[in-house]
């Protein structure tokens, strides 16, 4: 098996499946026995055609007789990944694009035709590639939706909260390669040690441009292998989920909850300002990952974290008022990182519908665990104001003594003298992200 093979494979297991590409992905992988150059290639191959799939369509469309949802499945996969070669990828010859995808539909698809249909569209493609037939431009939205393959609903949600122009800077960024960041332990070693260990085991690695402590990584082949991963010296987490932390100004010896943690990035880089002094519970509702964040935990010499299987909806009279900072991080609709995840825009948007009433529920059972004069930080991975502002509003009218205060980060962040700031993939470089810093009063009427 070849990444190519192993990319079809796992986009037609997402397609039956309905399963996250990324955990598909890695067990195709892990079963090719791949290595790592084949493995970079299938995942970029898997993403890339994930990514620009209503493009893929629009055009396979213009060279087919027969419409592509009456087409099998693979056969359909075959075509998209030939598609996406020849469209995107310069060092691909076409010829070894068209090959591969016939070759892939001979042994893989029923129908004994079809690999001639797929060789035929495909070099109907090729033969087009200069004079590509245009995308319908009378609608920006669906104009927008064909040319980034983003579903018109989130389309329309990003054109509204930013303008057409900036949702369609947004739209390009959702469909760039993820950088890959990781964050120094610096408990455990300076980022000049950190650094000469990555690059000692062949991995490119650059500094950050504003954050401390910061690496962007390429060339890693399987991160745990490392052994600066094994032996604690950085963990993988975006630069947003950083900044969250850092909004949150977490000091050694305090006592801190956080309430939803998995996989635990937020707990490791509160731990590490905190200088491994005080105390942090972690909480998640899934049972498997409070091993997933103890694991982490062991492996950066993190011992002030106490993982813990919890409902952050149910309260606890034990922790009421019982902490100096409590973090929630609520599940959300995930909008702002689907440059990482991009099966979250096949997400059906009226499942969606009742994230903001979560999301209030845990919030303001989460506040009352807020010692009096401590800090309350929430955060969502999306960009979308009824689950960041409009959640923020309903908790400050239902909830006396807590107000929003104001927070600096670093440029080109800056100050946010409101008390909340969104971070955006084509402005910031990091993942989407909304954060919000509330302090609670000493008492009812501060």
């Amino acid at each position: 098996m070849d990444a190519r093979e192993a990319a079809l494979l796992t986009l037609n297991a997402c397609q039956r499946q309905g399963g996250w590409s990324d955990s598909l992905l890695k067990k195709q992988l892990s079963a090719a026995g791949l290595d790592s150059r084949e493995a970079a290639l299938a995942t970029q191959l898997c993403f890339g055609v994930l990514q620009n799939r209503l493009l893929l369509d629009f055009y396979l469309s213009k060279f087919s007789n027969i419409p592509l949802k009456r087409m099998e499945g693979k056969v359909i996969q075959a075509l998209r990944l030939g598609a996406y070669q020849m469209l995107f990828l310069d060092r691909i010859p076409h010829s070894a694009a068209v090959n591969s995808a016939v070759s892939m539909t001979k042994d893989h698809c029923k129908n004994p035709r079809a690999a001639g249909m797929v060789n035929g569209i495909l070099r109907s493609l090729e033969r087009s590639l200069n004079h590509l037939p245009p995308i319908p431009n009378t609608d920006p939205v669906s104009y927008l939706s064909i040319l980034y393959s983003h579903p018109e609903w989130i389309v329309k949600e990003f054109c509204i909260t930013f303008g057409t122009e900036e949702g369609a800077k947004l739209l390009a960024a959702d469909n760039r390669q993820p950088p890959l960041f990781v964050m120094v332990n610096s408990m455990r070693c300076s980022m000049e040690q950190a650094v000469q260990k990555l690059e000692g085991q062949g991995v490119e690695v650059q500094s950050h441009p504003w954050l401390s402590n910061c690496l962007l990584l390429s060339h890693t082949g399987d991160l745990e292998r490392l052994d600066a991963f094994r032996e604690g010296m950085f963990y993988v987490q975006d630069p947003a989920s950083r900044l969250a932390v850092e909004a949150a100004q977490p000091k050694p010896g305090m006592r801190v909850l956080d309430c939803c943690a998995a996989p635990g990035g937020k707990s490791f880089a509160t731990a590490i300002a905190m200088e491994n002094q005080g105390e942090i519970i972690s909480c998640d509702i899934h049972s498997h990952k409070k091993k997933l964040i103890q694991a982490g935990a062991e492996r950066l010499g993190l011992d002030i974290i106490s993982p813990l299987t919890a409902d952050g909806k149910v309260f606890r009279p034990e922790w009421e008022g019982a902490f100096d900072l409590v973090l929630v991080d609520a599940p959300c609709s995930g909008l702002g990182v689907i440059r990482k995840k991009p099966d979250i825009r096949d997400k059906d948007p009226e499942q969606l519908a009742e994230l903001p009433k979560v999301q209030r529920d845990i919030l303001g059972n989460a506040s009352r665990y807020v010692r009096p004069g401590g800090v309350l930080l929430y955060s969502t991975c999306t960009l979308l104001r009824r689950e960041n502002e409009e959640v923020v509003r309903w908790f400050l009218a239902e909830q006396e003594g807590f107000r929003t205060e104001a927070f600096t980060l670093p440029e080109p962040v800056g100050s946010m003298p409101g008390g909340m700031a969104t971070l955006l993939p084509h402005r910031h470089g990091t993942d989407g992200f909304f954060i919000c810093r509330m302090r609670r009063g000493e008492s009812p009427d501060d």
